[in-house]
């Protein structure tokens, strides 16, 4: 079985997958919105009628996907191809098509629709006002253990894939000063197309970054600060992170 998996064409698997995903969005997941969270398209939602331009922020929508599509693949697309060097890809791939179209989707999008309508609140407020104070409690704890724990099994992937690997640490850190031009582009322009706009500079920007990044290895008397050890990634990292939420915040207010 394991010899004709990976004889497969890497081609089939992309076709194949491809129609898993779209015959469980078609029924499953139309299934789960429909019959399930009774979803209705003219219900406004907390960023429309609670609008205030600090906390509620109506926001447009494919910047909206761009945020829920990264919060949902995390660390998957670095992790995946570690993982499949290491392990194989079948049960990757299994994951893929079997628990995120069962478990991983339905988890995430009953969380999002359960929190729009208690206001865009926490999972820790849904449960004191659904069950009782105690439960919500306890929920907002185990919930920032599980953060904790998530975070740091993320960052210690990122910390050994990047550690004296001057391309990858070069391509990332160019990303933030690209996103904070993206959000400051996004917040100033008046122009009715300046969430494509700002999209089509960052994916051209990212692509110069990632061409350019054999040349930043082979050159680094010009950017060995960024050649770093393991330790002083640890600590990069978590800075990183804080930087890309406020510029990410920054397009999100904007758009």
């Amino acid at each position: 079985m394991l010899d004709y998996l990976t004889g497969i064409n890497a081609v089939t698997i992309l076709f194949v997958s491809l129609c898993v995903f779209a015959i469980g969005y078609r029924f499953y997941g139309l299934y789960i919105a429909q019959k399930v969270l009774v979803v209705d398209s003219q219900r406004a939602t907390p960023a429309e009628k609670y609008a205030d331009g600090q906390d509620y922020v109506k926001t447009n929508k494919f910047v909206l996907f761009g945020h829920h599509f990264a919060a949902i693949a995390a660390a998957g697309p670095l992790l995946g191809p570690v993982l499949a060097a290491q392990f194989g890809y079948l049960p990757g791939l299994l994951w893929i098509l079997i628990g995120c179209v069962l478990a991983g989707g339905v988890h995430d999008m009953v969380v999002l629709f359960c929190s729009v309508r208690h206001k865009g609140k926490s999972l820790a407020y849904i449960a004191s006002k659904e069950v009782d104070k105690t439960t919500g409690f306890v929920a907002s704890w185990a919930v920032l253990a599980i953060l904790i724990l998530t975070l740091a099994g993320l960052s210690i992937a990122c910390v050994n894939a990047m550690y004296n690997s001057l391309w990858s640490t070069y391509t990332v850190a160019v990303t933030i000063p690209i996103a904070i031009l993206m959000g400051g582009y996004m917040q100033y322009s008046k122009h009715p197309l300046r969430v494509t706009i700002g999209t089509v500079i960052g994916v051209i920007l990212l692509f110069l970054c990632i061409l350019t990044g054999p040349w930043v290895a082979e050159h680094p008397e010009y950017f060995g600060w960024l050649d770093m050890d393991k330790k002083t990634m640890s600590i990069v990292i978590p800075v990183y992170g804080f930087f890309c939420f406020r510029a990410s915040g920054l397009a999100s207010s904007a758009a």
